[in-house]
């Protein structure tokens, strides 16, 4: 395909262009507000070993139990508000938060650092990037 079709193109499908990249910015900015620096998994075993941060896995129990990271703590998504008050003597240490594959962290990270948590960390990729990797995961003891 040469430039001049892609330009014709353009021109006569102007809207649907306009649409896309119209999608695409606000798509960026969703991403780029999203409270919480990113880590990676390497990344959040040396915050837990260097400064003790809190590993919470916003999954539900089912996958909880089937496999999480050592140490995570499990608080559903759906329940954080109600349960972030058993949080608050934590608001100065940083916190890492865990879902599936990164997409509730992002809007957890957010309440979280609204409240007053100084440091609020997200797994990126959630739990799928951490097992791809070959790392570990502790299934609960039933």
């Amino acid at each position: 395909m040469d430039f001049e079709r892609v330009i014709e193109f353009v021109g006569n499908h102007w809207q649907l262009v306009g649409a896309f990249a119209g999608a695409l910015g606000a798509w960026f900015v969703y991403e780029t507000r999203k409270q919480g620096e990113t880590v990676s998994p390497q990344q959040l075993v040396q915050h837990v070993n260097q400064s003790n941060a809190l590993v919470i896995d916003l999954r539900d129990p089912k996958d909880y139990r089937q496999g999480h990271i050592t140490g995570a703590r499990n608080i559903p998504y759906a329940d954080l508000k109600d349960k972030v008050g058993e949080l608050q003597s934590k608001k100065e240490e940083p916190v890492i938060l865990v879902c599936g594959l990164g997409q509730y962290a992002g809007a957890a990270g957010k309440m979280l650092h609204q409240i007053g948590f100084k440091k609020v960390l997200r797994l990126s990729g959630g739990v799928n990037a951490w097992s791809s990797q070959g790392l570990p995961l502790v299934k609960a003891k039933s």
